[in-house]
């Protein structure tokens, strides 16, 4: 019997996107894999139910759905209600933040579901065609270099005209990971002066290589699997001594640092934030896990002593279509290699398996979420 999977309409207030879109839905089905599709589960990203075609079969509600589903593939994770409706020893695949979540995790857990958290894939390089941060990324840093060209009270690039020239605006972007990358290279094309902070030495040749200046604080804080460790004292004051001056000269600061189930680092401080341009701007990035600015709040854009701080949350959903696009690439490169003749089987040894990997056989498996659940 093939395996069914699933495709819900996100619930989350909000949420634009849909774990898979019309192509990838096909290209499960040509695995022998039954799709099932809530109807109207892909409208708000801009796919027509008609769009998925007789690959799929078109469910009325979520609750049906659920029952009959083996696999279920979600951008959102579920709530407890959802979480109710899953048929036991079934498959979940979503970015379920379990920090943030523990009373979801504990009755996955208790059910018996299989779930993988999408955020967890581990960043090694046969994985990056799966890595859902990454790809998510990219559509948050295109979009907030956008947001601060429009808060920002002046141009992004040098105007010249009849009534003089315009210099050009000075940004500066604070990380420079995938959506860091993307950020600087959508102000350069706008136009912006263009200076980057990354404590990551190695992230130097990438900033130079899209045209931006590196700022160099003397503080390196490189750590494993390509992220950030956190700064010691001495080494947050040795950064922020640095940062400050930058950041006051800036028409548009963008931040982007943040470490997977933790909070955001504070990097940018109130003092900075006073002693910048009346008329400058603050894009959070890091705002959904409590900001990089000490001032943001998090769905919120306010002023404060005339800086713009605006701190946006779930980002790609302002992109629908092409967030969803490459999201169910994600998933479709994540699970496929397991399905053969229309069957799911799971390899276990596999590291990428393994490592994202929150509950399965009615245990938490991923040692961190279990820790705090105690």
């Amino acid at each position: 019997m093939p395996v069914r999977m699933a495709v819900l309409k996100e619930t989350l207030s909000g949420e634009q996107r849909v774990a898979l879109d019309p192509t990838m839905a096909e290209r499960f089905a040509k695995l022998g894999a039954e799709i099932l599709v809530e109807k109207g589960a892909g409208a708000s990203a801009f796919f027509a139910d008609d769009l998925y075609g007789k690959s799929s079969r078109l469910v009325d509600n979520a609750q049906t759905l659920y029952a009959e589903a083996d696999v279920v593939f979600k951008v959102q994770g579920p709530t407890l209600e959802e979480v109710e409706w899953l048929k036991d020893g079934s498959t979940l695949l979503a970015v379920l933040a379990p920090h943030r979540n523990l009373d979801v995790v504990k009755r996955l857990r208790d059910k018996k579901i299989t779930s993988f958290a999408m955020e967890l894939i581990p960043r090694i390089s046969r994985a990056q065609s799966m890595d859902v941060l990454s790809s998510q990324a990219a559509v948050a840093g295109y979009y907030v270099a956008l947001r601060a060209a429009i808060l920002a009270s002046g141009f992004f690039p040098m105007l010249t005209t009849a009534a003089g020239t315009i210099r050009p605006s000075k940004v500066v972007i604070v990380g420079a990971g995938v959506a860091g990358l993307q950020a600087i290279a959508t102000c350069r094309r706008l136009g912006a002066m263009v200076e980057a902070y990354d404590i990551r030495p190695a992230a130097r040749q990438e900033i130079e290589s899209l045209g931006a200046k590196m700022i160099d604080t003397g503080v390196n804080a490189a750590a494993e699997g390509g992220y950030a460790r956190e700064l010691t004292a001495e080494e947050r004051q040795k950064q922020a001594d640095v940062l400050a001056k930058h950041v006051a000269a800036a028409n548009a600061v963008i931040t982007t640092a943040a470490i997977p189930g933790r909070a955001a680092p504070k990097i940018v401080t109130a003092a900075m934030v006073e002693n910048m341009k009346r008329g400058a701007v603050i894009i959070d990035l890091a705002a959904e896990s409590g900001g990089n600015c000490d001032l943001t709040r998090p769905g919120e854009t306010y002023e404060h002593n005339g800086v713009v701080i605006d701190g946006p949350i779930n980002i790609p959903s302002n992109f629908p279509a092409p967030a969803s696009e490459m999201y169910a690439k994600n998933l479709f490169n994540f699970l496929s290699p397991m399905i053969k003749d229309g069957a799911l089987n799971l390899d276990w040894n596999d590291e990428v398996i393994a490592k994202s990997a929150l509950t399965h056989g009615g245990k938490i498996v991923h040692e961190p979420t279990s820790k705090l659940v105690g």
